[in-house]
């Protein structure tokens, strides 16, 4: 986590210090964006439930996830006095299930043993209500980067019955992309973004233990903007 911090960081301090010269019209614009998440594994997995023999401190092993398709919608704005400087939200969701997988189970003070489980359906909704976006204006071309939080609306559900268990976090919502002026007033845009944040989970009748689990996941997307 702190890695991709730091490296947004120094992103951000780059443009901002080649900010461009010449004065451009400020501008709102609305976008929609789809693309492919490629989330890393659930890690640190937490779980404890005493009626079954969990107690507090059992752990899981990794959780491997599925690629997915993402989709969403963004709103920003580009400052009148600071022409280089932005803010923005944004919401997408996406779907990366967790794939049936052995699961090596630990407890404190007893031998470590493996489960065999279906999988489960997994659902992250995003909100990021303000990022900050930087952006350097050579013609047509606006490569562009921002930082902010992100709300995280995660819900899973059991594979076998209709059992379900929700989470809301706050963490990590970072992006770095290139957009072309197709017009004035249309761009199209590439970019990548990467999530972090510690999903809690309540235990769901007869499915699900309490478990926290650290989600990161990075999103390739593009999408077509209009500026006004």
């Amino acid at each position: 986590m702190w890695y991709f911090r730091r490296r947004m960081w120094w992103v951000l301090l780059l443009i901002g210090c080649s900010m461009p010269n010449t004065l451009v019209q400020a501008e709102m614009y609305v976008a929609g964006q789809v693309g492919v998440t490629l989330p890393q594994s659930l890690s640190n997995v937490e779980v404890s439930d005493p009626s079954i023999g969990l107690p507090s401190g059992s752990t899981f092993s990794n959780l491997d996830l599925q690629t997915s398709v993402m989709y969403g919608a963004k709103l920003g704005y580009y400052f009148e006095s600071l022409k280089w400087l932005g803010v923005e939200t944004e919401v997408f969701n996406t779907t990366p299930h967790v794939k049936q997988q052995p699961i090596t189970v630990t407890v404190p003070g007893s031998p470590s043993f493996t489960i065999n489980p279906a999988g489960s359906y997994l659902r992250v909704l995003t909100w990021a209500p303000i990022n900050l976006v930087v952006r350097y204006q050579m013609g047509k071309f606006e490569p562009y980067a921002g930082v902010g939080m992100g709300i995280f609306f995660s819900r899973l559900k059991d594979a076998g019955s209709n059992d379900s268990t929700s989470s809301t976090s706050v963490g990590l919502n970072t992006q770095v992309g290139l957009r072309y002026r197709v017009t004035n007033n249309v761009a199209l845009f590439g970019e990548w973004k990467f999530n972090h944040a510690r999903l809690g989970f309540d235990a769901a009748p007869n499915a699900f233990t309490n478990a926290d689990a650290t989600y990161n996941a990075h999103h390739l997307v593009f999408g077509v903007g209009y500026h006004f």
